[in-house]
């Protein structure tokens, strides 16, 4: 299957940049493929390191809103009946779903740094009606840094571009869970503020 991906990947090459963003609005061909072999590409002078990363981050962030528009007007009995044919299924659904709900909108930022739950969360958050705006944006602003680092770390290894994905795990989950827990110290904080604001007017 790996190899099927890879040469409709290649074949993406001739559009260059414009290429980078279509493979990645497929939402079900992996980044962790497209975004490496472009590095690969920067490595042999094909295309620039900013121009790919920029057009990899545009291409992850229309990728999302295929599946946030699936949530939002298919809904979950849409997904359940479908979905297997695209690798979704009850299980996967539930854990994007139990991460939506204890995250609120900024999952759409935070969730992409996780493994297992960054393709799917798209789907809740359009079943949840998030502004379609807010959501491309959060993920914009997650997309850059996950692309920049699978596009440097391609660039860097030349033609051992397979290696890293996973070597791109051991940056890009600290980096989730750091964001993460900034994410839920700013929401304890704010909840605090409200308390105290509320026990002052009450006072």
């Amino acid at each position: 299957m790996e190899e099927f991906i890879l040469s409709i990947i290649e074949n993406f090459k001739e559009l260059s940049y414009l290429g980078i963003m279509l493979a990645l609005t497929i939402e079900f061909v992996p980044a962790e493929l497209v975004l490496p072999l472009a590095g690969f590409w920067v490595f042999e002078g094909d295309m620039t390191l900013w121009g790919t990363v920029l057009a990899g981050t545009i291409g992850g962030t229309f990728g999302p809103l295929t599946l946030y528009a699936v949530g939002r007007f298919g809904g979950r009995p849409f997904l359940l009946k479908f979905g297997k044919f695209v690798f979704i299924n009850e299980e996967k659904l539930a854990k994007a779903d139990t991460f939506f709900e204890r995250n609120g909108a900024m999952v759409a930022f935070t969730a992409r740094f996780l493994p297992g739950v960054r393709t799917l969360i798209s789907i809740p958050c359009g079943m949840a009606k998030m502004n379609v705006w807010v959501f491309s944006i959060y993920t914009f602003l997650a997309m850059f840094p996950i692309t920049f680092i699978y596009v440097y770390l391609g660039f860097k290894l030349g033609e051992r571009w397979k290696d890293v994905a996973e070597l791109a795990n051991s940056y890009i989950l600290p980096i989730g869970v750091g964001v993460l827990v900034i994410f839920l110290l700013y929401k304890f904080l704010s909840i605090r503020r409200k308390k105290l604001i509320n026990k002052n007017i009450a006072n």
